[in-house]
């Protein structure tokens, strides 16, 4: 079966609107992207979890509906329009979609990535390059965490720098469970990993099953008391400011932390804050990311 995209541009107020009136006419799937996205003009919605984005909606959108070979784009638009009780029918435009192994083909954009000295993550349809590595089998997911960003880049070769046998880790924030399994294979025990989000704690589970990687996961109210001789957090700055007393004290003295999800620019404001329990500083930096790292000690 072939397909064809229908895409038409709008202001932000009708947008969402004519999604959803697709949609329910017999549209395949609608997307909605920033009509400037690449130019002098693109608009970024979104700033740091706690706190409220300025925009909502970009100033010109891009609607993208994927559209059956047997219904008719003008018919399904005007439809919609007449739904909406739109005076004027959006102009669109029309793109083939060729038939493809879909799977195959999102398959084909993920290939193992290299990290730091030993550690390789490979999706579940490659071999590990090297099965001697520290290899964790981890596929694209609904949780963040991959190994392709630079800031968990920046903490997994922290980890494998850091971690020694026997040492207890919490990694808050855990997302897809990556820095838990790494830290796990480094030799660490236990290992605890925390996240807000439901399904990113079940996504950790199911990584670190897959992995024969005996991890503890749950949500903030499930995280054991006491300390830790390493935790690692890779969020973003407001929220790492935010918990800066709790994530310290989740730290043993003399024990060892490590945040990243900080921009370079960033990097002071947020030592400034741990600067009450941790001897910390900048640790590394790539692609204007940073990775903060340091030891909690006595202050007087």
């Amino acid at each position: 079966m072939s397909y064809r995209e229908l895409i038409a541009e709008l202001d932000r107020e009708r947008a969402d609107e004519l999604s959803d009136a697709l949609l329910e006419l017999g549209a395949l799937s609608v997307s909605v992207e920033d009509a400037d996205a690449d130019t002098p003009d693109e608009q970024p919605l979104f700033g740091e979890p706690g706190l409220t984005p300025e925009r909502t909606a970009w100033q010109r959108s891009r609607v993208i509906a994927l559209v059956a070979e047997e219904h008719d784009p003008a018919l399904l638009v005007a439809a919609a329009a007449n739904a909406l009780g739109l005076d004027e029918t959006p102009a669109f435009t029309l793109r083939e979609v060729e038939e493809q192994d879909w799977v195959r083909l999102t398959q084909s954009q993920f290939d193992p990535i290299r990290i730091g000295e030993r550690i390789w993550v490979v999706p579940s349809w490659h071999e590990a390059p090297d099965p001697q590595a520290l290899v964790l089998e981890l596929d694209p997911g609904l949780a963040f965490g991959t190994g392709s960003h630079p800031t968990t880049r920046l903490c997994m070769e922290w980890l494998e720098q850091a971690v020694q046998p026997g040492q207890s880790v919490l990694d808050y924030g855990c997302g897809s469970g990556i820095l838990a399994i790494l830290a796990k294979k480094c030799g660490a025990n236990p290992v605890v990993g925390i996240d807000i989000d439901p399904q990113a704690v079940e996504s950790a589970r199911q990584n670190s099953l897959r992995n024969h990687a005996d991890v503890t996961y749950g949500l903030p109210d499930d995280c054991p008391e006491g300390t830790f001789d390493i935790v690692v957090a890779n969020i973003l700055s407001n929220p790492l400011k935010l918990m800066a007393s709790m994530l310290a004290s989740r730290v043993k003295p003399g024990g060892r932390i490590a945040l990243s999800g900080v921009l370079a620019r960033q990097a002071d404001e947020v030592a400034r804050v741990y600067a009450r329990w941790i001897d910390i500083a900048v640790w590394r930096e790539h692609d204007g990311w940073v990775c903060l790292a340091g030891t909690r000690v006595d202050r007087a």
